[in-house]
């Protein structure tokens, strides 16, 4: 596994009136992913994008679309994502009631399949379906909104997850991204990579000025000497 911490930045927190102009903004950047969070005002209180936009931005970029459903039912929609362009499509294990076919459909489809653990979710979500997980993230917020704080104890369950990955790995199993997202800036970052993660989602700390969005990414991974953040 590489040492690289992949950085997908929240396009959650950019301008909705020039969502195409920030992707390719922050994949000139350096961002490593994409990231895009698909509300549906029914599992969260929130209502963002939906299919058509995620097609719409695909020809902005070429870097991986990792897409977070925040949906209910998931099983129905995924189809209609995986055509838009997804290269990674991550589901909640509440979301439907058929968790175990849902990743099956979404790697059926050549599309890198993960699971989300909410805040009051235990780790033991991972077990029966570790197996087809190409990504397991945990939500260090409670999911629905942008720009709310990082929730401390979630460092604990990352690194619950980093022990059954490796775990995993150990027993021949295939190489697991370990994603977080809520909260994530370069103070949390520093604590979340040491706990195991290998993959930071990040809005507000990315799109926070204009024009510093390079300096801003290398900031969460710890890069000082590209960095301008303390």
């Amino acid at each position: 596994m590489s040492n690289k911490v992949l950085i997908s930045p929240s396009i959650l927190s950019a301008d909705f009136a020039a969502l195409g102009q920030a992707v390719r903004d922050i994949d000139a950047a350096g961002a490593d992913m994409i990231h895009i969070d698909v509300m549906d005002g029914h599992y969260v209180p929130n209502l963002t994008i939906g299919p058509d936009v995620v097609k719409a931005l695909r020809p902005h970029s070429d870097k991986p679309f990792d897409v977070h459903l925040m949906i209910s039912p998931t099983e129905l929609l995924v189809p209609l994502f995986v055509a838009a362009g997804a290269d990674y499509i991550t589901v909640h294990p509440d979301a439907g009631p058929h968790l175990h076919r849902t990743l099956q459909s979404i790697r059926a489809a050549g599309v890198k399949a993960g699971i989300v653990l909410n805040p009051g979710a235990p780790v033991e979500q991972v077990d029966p379906v570790i197996d087809l997980c190409d990504q397991i993230m945990i939500m260090s917020v409670n999911p629905g909104y942008g720009g709310q704080s990082f929730i401390p104890s979630q460092l604990e369950k990352i690194a619950a997850v980093r022990a059954k990955i490796d775990a995993h790995v150990a027993r021949g199993g295939q190489d697991i991204l370990l994603q977080v997202d809520g909260g994530v800036n370069p103070v949390t970052a520093k604590a979340c990579i040491a706990a195991g993660a290998t993959s930071l989602v990040a809005g507000s700390a990315v799109f926070k000025g204009a024009g510093t969005y390079a300096e801003n990414i290398a900031a969460l991974r710890g890069d000082t000497a590209n960095s301008k953040a303390a």
